[in-house]
């Protein structure tokens, strides 16, 4: 019983991401993506590139940053 949100393993190992997903999250052919390890799964989360990430940290200043275990 396959829908529109499945997708089958191929003899190659690939699978195709179904359109419907692909508009919703405006994926194109090229497009880079890292698997992550998940208990029952993998998540498939698709790389920024560099334009993408340009501003992400505006304001930020160096000598406001601490690591986590410092102490206060």
């Amino acid at each position: 019983m396959a829908s529109q949100n499945t997708a089958t393993l191929s003899a190659k190992f690939q699978i195709a991401i179904p359109q419907i997903l692909r508009s919703a999250r405006h994926w194109h052919a090229g497009q880079l993506f890292v698997f992550v390890p998940r208990r029952e799964g993998v998540l498939l989360v698709p790389v920024p590139r560099l334009e993408e990430l340009a501003g992400l940290v505006r304001g930020a200043k160096p000598s406001d940053y601490r690591e986590r275990t410092s102490q206060v």
